[in-house]
């Protein structure tokens, strides 16, 4: 199979004649960052990184969602980092939307296209560069990584989203499936970062109520999304940030598949006494 294509941001400016009339939102249960917004003021800059820049999607904010932060990045070429993440604490998640770039984990160097996928635990020693002759963009996942007594951290793996075969859900005839980077079993993980795909006219048929914690990027397509009591028309290049227990469904609107790239928070009890998540 070959490689998709997925919506990145273009960065720039909206011109002065554009109205200012917009699909952004922010409520106590949910958060709607439509592409539009994504343009060059609103890039973050960060230590040790050059010819990169970064759309923050999503961060930790006490009373809302927690556990997690979500960025695009834009490497230009001949940029990257030999120190890119200074917090050793952090896990991340790196899914490649645009161009290539080279990471080195450890001693192994790997090559990560379009659809390139990397589980990169905490304390890991990892680089980051863009070799190639275009501009590679990626998003960027990092969680606290939560320990276990008894368990094993996980290692680090690198795949692509075309070696995996996504897993219908039940009783869905495949109109709805999951493509699963982690063995759901293997509590070693403490998130999960999967590709959701509806086909056109899919639904997710209940209001999901849960404890996990969502950021939603949708990779293709168009949908009408339930968040909390709303419905919200969403597209490629839009983002969904959900706090726990948001009440979510979707109708996938076609002509094409709706897919996202989803993280949620799993495998650990909840803490007692204070926020967030823990052993």
């Amino acid at each position: 199979m070959s490689p998709r294509s997925y919506y990145t941001p273009q960065g720039g400016l909206p011109p002065q004649t554009q109205i200012l009339t917009d699909r952004a939102m922010f409520t106590e249960a949910y958060a709607v960052i439509p592409k539009g917004t994504l343009s060059d003021i609103v890039t973050s800059y960060l230590p040790f990184w050059q010819e990169a820049r970064f759309w923050v999607l999503s961060r930790p904010l006490s009373g809302f969602a927690e556990t997690f932060s979500q960025y695009i990045a834009e490497v230009q070429p001949g940029g990257g980092s030999d120190r890119p993440e200074c917090d050793a604490g952090a896990e991340a998640v790196l899914f490649v939307v645009e161009g290539e770039i080279e990471l080195t984990i450890g001693d192994a160097v790997h090559r990560l296209g379009v659809g390139g996928y990397a589980y990169i635990p905490a304390a890991a020693k990892w680089t980051l560069w863009n070799k190639d002759g275009a501009a590679a963009k990626f998003h960027w996942i990092r969680k606290s990584y939560e320990p276990v007594e008894g368990l094993e951290p996980p290692e680090a793996f690198v795949t692509n989203e075309n070696d995996v075969a996504p897993t219908p859900m039940p009783g869905t005839d495949g109109k709805w499936a999951t493509t699963r980077f982690v063995d759901m079993a293997d509590m070693r993980h403490d998130m999960h970062v999967t590709i959701v795909t509806f086909q056109p006219g899919a639904v997710i048929p209940f209001a999901e109520t849960h404890v996990m914690e969502h950021g939603l990027y949708v990779l293709e397509g168009k949908a009408v999304y339930r968040l909390n009591q709303d419905w919200v028309e969403v597209e490629a290049g839009d983002y969904m940030w959900l706090r726990a227990f948001c009440p979510q469904a979707c109708y996938a609107g076609g002509p094409v598949e709706f897919r996202y790239l989803l993280y949620k928070d799993v495998n650990r009890h909840m803490r007692l006494g204070g926020t967030g998540r823990g052993v």
